[in-house]
């Protein structure tokens, strides 16, 4: 794989690290290739038990490359994400997160999928979707109000406001928080003593857990995403994109 993802399989886990620190680990086409690959690896190779996604650098996750947003070719509904999104959606083995920094758009979104979540205490999350004229995607618009409640999702959804680790760990998105410097240290033992757990009787609790929930989201998902995509391309999005490269406020007056 090429350095923007790296892997790492160790004592029954197999580490998935978002290596584009110098852009906040915000996700490209090759990414997104890159994360299909990792986990198609983990649930092929019966040494893993466990996968383990977090970043290098100073955060975790700032979203979608804004630049791949304003590619028709990405916005025609040829990105590559399809099978990534496949693959966290059909893993039977435990995906676990440790999250520090940032987790921006789809770095949250991907996380709803995860089994375990641990964040580092200042870590902040944000769904700017709204802001960006676009819509919330990957099933979180299903995934988010069935964690938290509908009334909370909304006002995440429809502000896009920062929210903090503990904001995070208390409304259920995070299992615990750990000092910054400790996260990938602790979390790696919690993933290796998941590893030594019964494998099986681990994937069958897992996909019994998540029965339910996949059914719905292969109903949900694929309306959603053709609405995403339609909002990619869409006069509010151009705007919301232009003013992020801009450096200034968006102007959404004239839309109605």
């Amino acid at each position: 794989m090429n350095d923007q993802i790296i892997f790492k399989p160790e004592n029954g886990v197999l580490h998935i690290i978002f290596n584009r620190e110098e852009k906040r680990n915000a996700l490209t086409r090759v990414m997104y290739v890159g994360i299909a690959e990792g986990i198609e690896m983990a649930e092929k190779d019966p040494s893993i038990k466990v996968i383990l996604i977090y970043g290098n650098g100073k955060c975790f996750c700032a979203g979608n490359d804004l630049k791949d947003f304003q590619d028709l070719e990405w916005s025609s509904g040829t990105r590559p994400s399809r099978s990534w999104t496949e693959w966290i959606l059909t893993a039977k083995k435990p995906i676990i997160a440790a999250v520090h920094g940032y987790a921006i758009g789809v770095g949250v979104t991907m996380l709803l999928h995860f089994d375990l979540i641990y964040a580092a205490k200042g870590c902040r999350f944000q769904f700017p979707f709204v802001n960006l004229g676009l819509i919330p995607e990957f099933g979180s618009t299903f995934n988010l109000p069935e964690l938290i409640g509908r009334q909370r999702a909304n006002e995440l959804f429809f502000f896009g406001d920062w929210f903090s680790a503990e904001e995070a760990s208390k409304i259920g998105i995070v299992n615990k928080i750990f000092p910054e410097n400790e996260l990938i240290k602790e979390v790696t033992l919690l993933a290796e003593k998941l590893a030594e757990k019964p494998p099986e009787a681990l994937r069958q609790t897992k996909a019994y857990i998540k029965k339910y929930y996949n059914g719905v989201l292969e109903k949900l998902m694929p309306e959603e995403g053709a609405e995403f995509v339609r909002r990619q391309i869409s006069p509010e999005a151009q705007e919301a994109f232009k003013a992020f490269f801009e450096k200034r406020k968006p102007d959404f007056s004239k839309f109605s």
